[in-house]
């Protein structure tokens, strides 16, 4: 099992959600978020008085999925979320030891 998480521009959520629904991908987790990287924020005008803006809104997808659903689910991410422009976002990907659910106590790859 592999836990992907995934930070995107939040204008691409609806996009990238689709696209992991057609790759087979159900279950997943989103969460709101504000943090930069490289481009470390901009600066804006608002009633004549400059401001930094350092940290951007974004989006966080998590997600726990078998291994061999790995390839299906960086090329749905990839392909709904990027622009060309820096700050698309970043994907990591983890090993899952286990996974229990909560209500019948299944184990493992069933609990998915």
């Amino acid at each position: 099992m592999l836990k992907i998480e995934a930070v995107l521009q939040p204008s691409k959520l609806d996009a990238v959600k689709d696209a992991l629904l057609e790759a087979g991908i159900e279950g997943m987790t989103i969460l709101e978020a504000r943090g930069h990287g490289r481009q470390k924020g901009h600066t804006e005008f608002y009633r004549g008085r400059e401001y930094t803006v350092d940290l951007l809104p974004k989006v966080k997808i998590e997600m726990v999925i078998h291994d061999d659903l790995k390839e299906k689910a960086i090329a749905a991410i990839v392909g709904a979320a990027r622009t060309g422009r820096i700050g698309d976002g970043k994907i990591f990907i983890s090993k899952v030891d286990e996974a229990i659910r909560i209500r019948n106590d299944e184990r493992g790859e069933n609990a998915l």
